[in-house]
């Protein structure tokens, strides 16, 4: 497994070979610094612990500057991992020309939040006739169940916050990679508003 991360800057859109327009989203992804590589003999399990867009230390703690400074590096505002096997050493950089054009991607991110919606909003509910006394519009509907009138079950769809959740969009296609200006061009759209941070890693499924 390989990955990086990076930050969403926006989409915009680029020409193939044969003319055909393709839409692809735009990630930053600066040098990430390895700050912990994690493996099965001493944490069950192997993963590399990166570190992405530098933090001030006085909006850090000490414990997050004394982890950062084993790397050699400063506090970092975007800390994950990326699991598997890596032959990677702590505080190497890991730069975008680790994908390819043409890999395939798993991006994740945190979705827009969108505030408290209805049900229908956030479920895709179909609303109720829109006809003069029906007094049901845009209601949830029945919300007990015929064995037990006096209780809601678990998990059933209402109102409630809509996005905010992390998001993770598979099989992308790598565009582009510009290793100049430390960016990736990505095809299709990925989790997130612009400036919000990502996750990056070679797809699963492919």
């Amino acid at each position: 497994m390989k990955g990086i991360l990076g930050r969403k800057i926006g989409m915009t859109q680029v020409f193939a070979a044969d003319g055909s327009v393709v839409p692809v989203t735009v990630v930053e992804a600066t040098p990430n610094v390895v700050l912990q590589v994690k493996t099965a003999e001493n944490d069950g399990y192997e993963a590399a612990q990166l570190g992405f867009a530098d933090k001030r230390e006085k909006l850090s703690n000490k414990p997050a500057i004394g982890h950062a400074k084993k790397a050699n590096t400063g506090p970092k505002r975007f800390i994950r991992e990326i699991s598997g096997s890596q032959d990677l050493e702590v505080g190497a950089e890991v730069k975008v020309d680790v994908f390819a054009e043409g890999e395939f991607v798993d991006v994740t991110g945190i979705s827009k939040g969108k505030g408290t919606a209805g049900a229908i909003k956030r479920w895709g509910f179909q609303r109720g006739k829109m006809t003069h006394g029906s007094k049901y519009h845009r209601g949830n509907g029945s919300l007990a169940t015929i064995r037990d009138a006096n209780r809601v079950p678990k998990g059933k769809k209402m109102h409630g916050r809509l996005g905010s959740e992390t998001i993770t969009v598979q099989n992308l296609e790598i565009v582009k990679v510009d290793t100049e200006r430390n960016v990736l061009l990505i095809k299709g759209s990925v989790p997130g508003a612009r400036n919000s941070y990502l996750k990056v890693r070679a797809a699963v499924k492919k």
